[in-house]
């Protein structure tokens, strides 16, 4: 059996699009595929906006803290994901990059996120469906 698929999400600042991201894989994918989620410059928190967007979906995703892009976690993932928000990965062959178009939840209310949020879980499903699609017996 091929080892699960990896997945990284990135946003420039690591504490909203690709928090949700990752919040969403996880909670979806459980441990079919392994989720992570990094800025070039980190946030000191996650957003308290999408904490609370995720928080109404019974996702918590409080305890999340905004990391440092690195060279390793793009060489580590298969496939990496940009939120529309100008921030390159470094390129190694044999990776996919995908580009979301997602707005900036940056410094909005919760009901700005909420449909942000509601975006990216449809992207989210398409993602798994792709790379991890459910085995019926």
């Amino acid at each position: 059996m091929a080892e699960k698929p990896s997945v990284l999400f990135v946003c420039v600042h690591n504490a909203g699009r690709s928090q949700m991201a990752a919040g969403w894989l996880s909670y979806l994918a459980g441990d079919r595929i392994e989720v992570r989620s990094s800025g070039s410059a980190p946030a000191e928190q996650v957003n308290p906006a999408a904490v609370e967007a995720m928080r109404e979906v019974g996702i918590d995703i409080s305890a999340e803290t905004p990391k440092i892009l690195t060279v390793d976690a793009v060489r580590e993932s298969d496939v990496c994901i940009t939120m529309g928000c100008g921030d390159t990965c470094p390129v190694f062959p044999g990776k996919r990059y995908l580009d979301w178009t997602l707005e900036d939840p940056a410094g909005r209310g919760v009901e700005a996120v909420r449909p942000i949020r509601d975006e990216i879980r449809k992207l989210v499903e398409g993602l798994i469906e792709e790379l991890a699609p459910e085995r019926t017996a």
